[in-house]
């Protein structure tokens, strides 16, 4: 029985992919067996060496939102106070801003400029 899909690209054997699988499955776990057996998990050997030094606590090295973005924010402070204005939290500016950009949008779109 011949498994073989011929295709424009090459071919593909199922059966063939299935012995690579068992191949490199069989050499990944010779290669997870042969691991260090004098490793303990839940001891000191899964805590980071820091050459020394104390751990910090998760709060002192936690990085926060406005610390990834804080680059960005100073760099375009004057834009972000200029959108701050704008924003009103009223839910009908918001549809309004919709449909005069999507109106500008169309105009362009259809010829008018």
């Amino acid at each position: 029985m011949n498994f073989t899909l011929l295709s424009p690209s090459g071919f593909w054997d199922p059966v063939l992919w299935l012995i690579f699988l068992i191949l490199f499955g069989i050499i990944g776990y010779i290669i997870y067996s042969r691991g260090n057996p004098s490793y303990k998990p839940n001891t000191e050997q899964v805590k980071p060496y820091l050459s020394g030094n104390v751990e910090p606590s998760k709060e002192k090295i936690m990085v926060r939102a406005g610390d990834i973005y804080w680059g960005f924010i100073t760099a375009l402070d004057e834009y972000y106070v200029a959108l701050k204005r704008m924003h009103t939290g009223d839910l009908r500016d918001y549809i309004l801003w919709y449909l005069g950009i999507g109106a500008i949008i169309l105009f362009i779109l259809v010829g008018g400029v």
